[in-house]
């Protein structure tokens, strides 16, 4: 039979850093081997398993012969984005992917395992393409980026300024240029950060004391500091200036009074986390349809599982058969 043992983030104590969940998962892997090979029939021969890591959990699925429908419901769940921290997360299903294609190049895996996850990337595929599971931007750096394209941009014409070096910037940058984005900028107090998230990817810096020369060039504006103070002002923007402004930042980066000049749209973190929001709301809504899907290829995974029962049941029939003839005549030809 086949079977999964499986650890997750949930399991941990409160305060366990990534170093900590990086041993536990490890040792993880290593206790759940010498628990299956203990029961392994063959101990000469590799064991057949397949390991998965995603993003908040480590589990293992090993065994041959039935698959209960509760192993390959957890497995569909887990590609589906059901059991992610964020539902219809994308990442799972490369995840999935990849686990599969590794063990299979490093073992030889059961036909039951082979099946399993051959269905698992089908349900994966399915459920992103019939429903809505994986709508929309569920971070902010990419719902700042979901309300430029809303606005039907052409990043590739597009001046952008950041202004900020931190975690959430450097996700906006490479998202851009991913998008196509050419002229990107990046504003920051400190010089030596800036070049250090910058430089390679090819981007010019400017220093805050420069923002009416890159505001000058700018038509769309991300800003994401933790300066405690306003960085950018209404009297910065001339009156008519176009500009997208979007403002990550809390408290605030960009005056409010920017939304009173006639060619300016301005957005907060309200605005964004307002977005995310909705957007997750669309995808929970989505649930029901895709278990659905994870139940019919639940059926379908079962019945192909059993055709092939059936298959090996008259060849193995085949044989016996064969073997029982080819001793009757060698047996007949003895006493002849």
């Amino acid at each position: 039979m086949v079977h999964y043992k499986s650890i997750d983030q949930n399991q941990f104590a409160e305060g366990t850093n990534i170093k900590e969940q990086e041993k536990v998962f490890d040792d993880f892997l290593q206790e759940s081997l010498l628990e299956i090979k203990g029961s392994h029939i063959n101990n000469h021969s590799p064991i057949p398993y397949i390991f998965l890591k995603t993003c908040n959990r480590s589990e293992i699925y090993y065994g041959e012969g039935e698959v209960p429908d509760e192993v390959a419901r957890h497995l569909f769940r887990v590609v589906a984005g059901l059991e992610s921290a964020i539902i219809g997360e994308r990442a799972v299903q490369g995840q999935v992917k990849e686990a599969y294609y590794t063990a299979k190049d490093q073992r030889p895996l059961t036909a039951e395992l082979h099946r399993l996850f051959q269905s698992a990337l089908q349900v994966g595929k399915r459920v992103r393409n019939e429903t809505e599971i994986s709508h929309g931007a569920v971070s902010h750096s990419l719902a700042a980026l979901e309300i430029i394209e809303d606005g039907n941009i052409d990043l590739k014409d597009a001046r952008i300024t950041i202004i900020g070096v931190n975690k959430l910037t450097a996700d906006i940058l490479k998202f851009l240029q991913n998008k196509g984005a050419k002229m990107v900028f990046l504003a920051n107090r400190s010089q030596i950060k800036a070049h250090y998230l910058a430089d390679p990817l090819g981007i010019k810096v400017y220093t805050l004391d420069e923002k009416q020369e890159f505001l000058s060039k700018t038509d769309i504006l991300i800003s994401a500091t933790s300066a405690p103070h306003l960085i950018i002002r209404k009297e910065d923007i001339p009156e008519q200036k176009s500009l997208l402004a979007i403002d990550l930042a809390f408290p605030r980066d960009i005056d409010s009074r920017l939304s009173e000049l006639p060619n300016v749209l301005l957005y907060n973190i309200r605005d964004v986390e307002r977005k995310v929001r909705e957007n997750i709301e669309v995808r929970g809504a989505e649930v029901d349809k895709a278990e659905a899907i994870i139940e019919e290829e639940i059926q379908e995974m079962q019945e192909a599982l059993e055709r092939r029962k059936k298959f090996l049941e008259v060849k193995n029939e085949e044989r016996r058969v064969k073997k029982q003839r080819s001793a009757a005549e060698g047996k007949a030809n003895s006493i002849a």
